[in-house]
């Protein structure tokens, strides 16, 4: 393959070009699983290759760190070479955590059935706003208090720090529930008309409905910032699995 822009060969398919600083790739699709990751890149609807990483999975706790760790690394360094505006990843949640946490790019949970043409089915349609800003300054509304304490917060700045996030509105606490169960538990609601959701705090008998205002202009795109809000919430053990 060789540069859109200045036509020097490139040594693998969808590299950044150094010669002119030029992006040949929009995006890579990370397909992970325990002992490999696959990856494909992207240029708007065209599949330009396909790489994959392989890896030995340890059994021993602290070889495994070193082992996952470094996986993780050789995937970002795939990733790097091409400079993506966007992440989309599937499959095995501890390496595609550790990726995710090595790399600065925009990264997306997708389905794990048939990703990469899950991804190329979205291509074509409109992108949804990103909100740069930090997660601290979308909290609003008149209700301050949190239930679940320092879950709860995390809860909250997982939700705020999603780039499709525009505002999380706390709401009051209802104290009358009949629950038992202790540790607080998340989970963000299905996806009103206008693509905004709503987080759902629960601790012990307590519960806190929380209204999420996203950038997603219909019910069908706020289902996908729900999904992948709830992947976060469950990636961080927010969530039951």
């Amino acid at each position: 393959m060789h540069c859109r822009r200045c036509g020097n060969p490139l040594e693998k398919p969808g590299d950044y070009c150094l010669t002119c600083n030029t992006a040949n790739c929009d995006a890579v699709v990370a397909v992970f699983e325990a002992d490999r990751a696959t990856l494909t890149f992207l240029d708007e609807e065209d599949v330009l290759g396909e790489t994959t990483v392989t890896t030995i999975p340890e059994s021993d706790d602290e070889t495994k760190v070193v082992q996952l760790r470094n996986f993780a690394g050789l995937v970002a360094d795939e990733i790097r070479r091409k400079r993506p505006e966007t992440v989309y990843a599937a499959g095995e949640r501890a390496p595609l955590r550790e990726t995710r946490a090595q790399l600065h790019h925009e990264f997306y949970r997708v389905s794990d059935d048939d990703p990469v043409q899950r991804v190329l089915d979205t291509r074509g349609e409109r992108t949804l706003e990103v909100v740069d800003i930090p997660p601290a300054e979308k909290l609003g509304g008149s209700h301050s208090t949190l239930i679940g304490g320092r879950r709860g917060r995390r809860a909250i700045g997982v939700v705020a720090g999603h780039p499709h996030v525009k505002k999380v509105i706390p709401g009051p606490i209802d104290a009358g529930g009949t629950g038992s169960r202790t540790g607080l538990r998340a989970k963000v609601t299905r996806a009103d008309d206008n693509g905004n959701v709503r987080l759902l705090l629960r601790d012990g008998s307590s519960v806190q409905e929380n209204r999420i205002v996203t950038t997603a202009m219909n019910r069908e795109t706020g289902e996908r910032v729900r999904d992948d809000l709830n992947e976060a919430l469950r990636e961080d053990e927010l969530q039951d699995t």
